[in-house]
């Protein structure tokens, strides 16, 4: 398998799979002198984690990360005060797989004989063979991306540093949009959404808050803790803060379970995918990436435009569209309308309108980026599907499944975030060292 790996300057490559011991994130390009705390990126992780919400799937992994090499284990000096940031090397992360539990591995076992529609099952047994690992769709399972959004997470922080913001929400799910805001709103409504997420959290609370994994622990420490929390997740999640609807609206301004910046849309996608999930299937939906702060340049034609990396999101599992800006309603516009006309304000550049997204030949025009991910309904669904045996072939009836996510949108719009968010560090760190270049040649 070699398709693991992404990126130029800012490198990743993933391993793992969803039955396995767990999965791993080794991240290359991050600078020395960064601290990331477990914490903090299980912040992020908690975001699209199942069982969080009745629109996720009931497995009940906890997804916690332990920071395992790239960083300082003491102060390099005495006292010098750098015992846990990053020194230059991969940083590497490890998601232990903790809901792993034979009951669940046995009803894979009983079924992978039978392809479930809409997934990886069949074509991965036909490419790797019988010991493809089918247990859980091993690394085709959705559990992978949770590598992507803790190496995304460092990216952010990175990326903050020169003033870029990255950020997501769930633009349309089960037919109901939101409508257009400013970038402003959404990102800050977006934070709000996921203060809401941390402080109702139970194992960001018990786990992180209460400090009963801190960043001071050995690597075996942590070790003997995640063995106990293994056998504790029932009654950790039973832990878990309880608020109503309303006083979550009325604390933090956001809707309990949709990441959506209009209230009123975000509650009527509620019900419009608990109306398809009560039938048994599952509905799809459109997540929408906006990135502030990039400086006009950022790319690298011809084989690496901005807008041609961006596409590389159609690697995560559901993602089978993504478009750019106006994306595919260019189709029905006129050139007139098309065109993001500019003038001059004040000594800056202004732009009319941002159909293009913030992106023109695959560089960007300082402009907010804007990329949008079309989801697919889920592919596990409470109803009886026709499929086949892939031994026999012979003509199969897959029963109904209920461990589904109803509806996946709710679990892709962090994973869209941290992966952009790969993709503009990488740019960026090419565009600084290209900037470098041409001033000294200047000089």
């Amino acid at each position: 398998m070699i398709g693991c790996h992404v990126g130029r300057f800012f490198q990743v490559t993933v391993a793992g799979g969803s039955y396995q011991e767990g999965l791993t994130t080794v991240i290359q390009g991050l600078p020395p002198g960064m601290v990331f705390t477990e914490q903090e990126i299980y912040g992020d992780l908690l975001l699209r984690k199942p069982g969080s919400d009745e629109l996720s799937s009931p497995r009940k992994e906890p997804d916690l990360p332990v920071i395992y090499s790239g960083v300082n284990a003491a102060d390099t000096i005495e006292n010098a005060g750098n015992r846990n940031h990053t020194n230059g090397t991969p940083l590497t992360i490890l998601i232990p797989n903790l809901d792993r539990h034979f009951i669940h591995i046995k009803q894979y076992q009983d079924t992978n004989r039978t392809p479930r529609p809409g997934h990886a099952s069949y074509a991965s047994f036909k490419k790797y063979g019988p010991d493809d690992d089918a247990i859980g769709a091993g690394i085709f399972s959705g559990r992978y991306t949770s590598t992507i959004v803790a190496a995304g997470y460092t990216a952010k922080q990175v990326l903050k540093r020169f003033g870029i913001e990255v950020f997501s929400y769930i633009k349309e799910a089960a037919g109901v949009s939101c409508p257009d805001m400013q970038s402003s709103d959404i990102l800050e409504h977006t934070e709000r959404y996921k203060k809401m997420r941390h402080d109702l959290d139970p194992f960001y609370q018990e786990v992180y808050v209460k400090k009963r994994i801190t960043e001071d622990m050995r690597f075996l420490e942590k070790m003997k803790i995640l063995a106990q929390i293994e056998n504790q997740i029932d009654q950790i999640r039973s832990l878990a803060p309880v608020m109503t609807a309303q006083e979550v609206a009325d604390k933090y301004g956001v809707h309990h379970v949709v990441n959506c910046p209009d209230f009123r849309a975000a509650e009527a996608m509620l019900e419009a995918c608990n109306k398809i999930t009560k039938t048994g299937d599952s509905s799809g939906g459109l997540v929408e990436v906006r990135v502030t702060g990039v400086p006009t340049g950022l790319g690298e034609p011809v084989f690496c435009k901005l807008d041609a990396e961006l596409g590389r999101m159609l690697g995560i599992g559901a993602v089978k569209g993504v478009e750019v800006g106006a994306g595919f309603a260019v189709k029905n516009m006129t050139g007139s309308r098309s065109n993001d006309q500019l003038r001059s304000q004040n000594g800056r550049v202004i732009f009319n309108s941002n159909n293009a997204g913030g992106i023109t030949g695959g560089l960007s025009t300082g402009q907010d980026i804007i990329v949008r991910l079309a989801v697919k309904p889920t592919s596990t669904i409470d109803i009886q599907q026709q499929t086949i045996d892939k031994y026999t072939l012979e003509n199969k009836t897959l029963a109904a499944i209920t461990r589904r996510d109803p509806t996946i949108v709710g679990r892709i719009w962090p994973v869209a975030e941290n992966y952009t968010a790969l993709v503009i560090l990488d740019l960026l760190m090419a565009y600084l060292g290209y900037e470098q270049v041409r001033a000294a040649v200047r000089s």
